[in-house]
């Protein structure tokens, strides 16, 4: 199953010198039944795009909480076996945890299949969006446009390989 963990740039140099991403439990994104009947689409390349997004945004919101991680939206792209991914059943309803899955442990960075970074010229937008995401959160329409705008950027696709140049 291929799953989406957002991080920090701190967090991936961590999971770069660690050798896994962890500890567990993490949380992560992947096609849920959930995002299926939000998104409603059977093609899954949209889906995963969709999964991918979700994380994107948790990746905004640990952005927010560490002032000083690089203002970059980070996502790993990893297989774990099925049934390693877990969706919770109660929050299924709540939009906020659309594609949200946990993982009980740690992931190997041997599983990773990719990282998703934004492009230096997404940083002004990411670093407002981290801004502005509390007053988004309490309803703010301009607050919500500000954050939106960090979401217009696509996150550039890199193999495990450049993890090294990435955290230089």
């Amino acid at each position: 199953m291929r799953v989406y963990v957002p991080l920090t740039l701190p967090g991936l140099a961590a999971a770069h010198q660690a050798g896994e991403i962890g500890p567990g439990p993490l949380t992560a994104y992947a096609v849920t039944p959930g995002l299926r009947e939000w998104y409603v689409s059977d093609d899954i390349e949209e889906l995963e795009y969709a999964a991918l997004n979700r994380a994107a945004s948790a990746s905004l919101r640990l952005i927010a909480g560490n002032p000083d991680a690089a203002r970059r939206r980070i996502v790993v792209a990893v297989d774990v076996p099925d049934g390693a991914a877990v969706a919770d059943p109660d929050r299924s309803l709540d939009s906020s945890s659309l594609g949200e899955v946990r993982i009980s442990s740690p992931v190997p960075l041997t599983a990773a299949a990719a990282v998703h970074v934004d492009a230096d010229d997404a940083e002004k937008d990411v670093t407002a969006a981290a801004a502005a995401l509390g007053a988004a959160d309490l309803g703010d329409d301009d607050a919500q446009f500000t954050v939106d705008g960090a979401e217009d950027h696509e996150l550039l696709w890199f193999g495990i390989q450049e993890i090294p140049n990435l955290i230089g």
